[in-house]
């Protein structure tokens, strides 16, 4: 099979998604699929919430457009052009997490088109999307059922292993796949600096990258940096706009929650009604919470940064990642700085 083959599919899988995202109507000149296919997609999009709490409609969406952005024929050839397509495909076992849609996705498009097989399990969280989204790719090009495996089982037969989870989750990933080359990924998170003179604009789009997927992702941001003397006011004016956070079930029962919990123990917080702010060294804060601290100098923080390096995925601020941008990586933005596709790649 050739990779310029499984490229033009993908862009078209880019075109759907990217339709499905923006709740376009079915257009069959654009998409390969009839219109009954196309709302059954847009079904699955609105049903998600009922298999998992935190999957709304709107992150459903955000997501898919996010990795819609991948799919585009002019980056995936530029980005392909860094790498080398092998013809004696491997077996990559990889295990998905289910923090939020479509959270594997990168993983199995570095596999696939790398030239390698993907065996997937997904997570029980998000069972439905990537193989919906991988059906229409089967429409399009039926010999890549040869090279995409769905499975719930034990994984078996396989030459490598790509695994999200937790740190909890981290020890059994070494326990049993240990013995294969593997990339291993386990808990980290995300920090801004705020230098003190953003505007309203910006301190909203700072929202974004805390609150879209209601903070569970590694790109969200749970640890801030404020200057010294800075107003904690301008920030919770900036961010007043996320306050629907607040209406998901789910996320409310955590900001009670936290809220009970550090107010027994008669900690300082300040309180918006949707979200808490901690003072606090401590670079994860529990969902629904931001750690902060003020600093003197930018030394203080480059060594807080450095000091974290291994449980920091992305920086927000001026001179780093602009902010509203946390959850859009680009398509050669590997996830804890680690090269997916330069390591399959070299694998032996």
């Amino acid at each position: 099979m050739k990779q310029k083959d499984i490229i033009t599919a993908l862009s078209h899988l880019g075109n759907l998604m990217l339709s499905l995202g923006n709740k376009k109507k079915w257009n069959n000149s654009l998409l390969n699929i009839n219109e009954e296919m196309y709302n059954d997609f847009g079904t699955l999009i609105n049903s998600q919430i009922s298999y998992n709490g935190w999957f709304t409609k709107e992150n459903v969406s955000q997501s898919i457009i996010a990795n819609a952005n991948f799919l585009n024929e002019i980056e995936l050839k530029k980005w392909v052009s860094n790498y080398s397509y092998t013809h004696r495909p491997k077996n990559i076992a990889i295990i998905m997490a289910g923090n939020i849609p479509l959270v594997g996705f990168h993983d199995l498009l570095c596999v696939l088109v790398s030239g390698n097989k993907a065996i997937c399990k997904l997570s029980s969280n998000d069972k439905t999307l990537i193989p919906s989204f991988i059906n229409y790719l089967f429409d399009l090009l039926p010999e890549l059922k040869n090279r995409i495996e769905f499975t719930s089982g034990t994984i078996k037969k396989i030459d490598a292993v790509i695994a999200t989870g937790s740190d909890n989750s981290l020890s059994f990933f070494k326990e049993y796949f240990g013995k294969y080359p593997y990339i291993f990924r386990s808990n980290r998170t995300s920090v801004a600096i705020i230098e003190g003179s953003e505007t309203i604009d910006e301190i909203n789009k700072l929202g974004h990258d805390i609150f879209d997927y209601f903070g569970l992702g590694c790109r969200n941001v749970s640890h801030i940096f404020f200057p010294k003397g800075y107003s904690l006011k301008s920030f919770f004016e900036g961010i007043v706009g996320h306050r629907n956070v607040i209406y998901n079930n789910k996320y409310a029962n955590n900001y009670d929650y936290n809220k009970a919990i550090f107010l027994m123990s008669k900690e300082k917080l300040y309180d918006n009604d949707f979200v808490l702010l901690r003072e606090s060294n401590e670079l994860f804060s529990p969902l629904s919470m931001i750690h902060y601290q003020f600093y003197r100098s930018k030394e203080e923080v480059e060594k807080y940064i450095k000091d974290h390096e291994n449980k920091i995925q992305i920086v927000i601020g001026r001179s780093h990642i602009n902010f509203g941008m946390s959850q859009y990586p680009k398509i050669d933005d590997y996830a804890d700085g680690v090269d997916v596709f330069k390591w399959l790649n070299d694998l032996k």
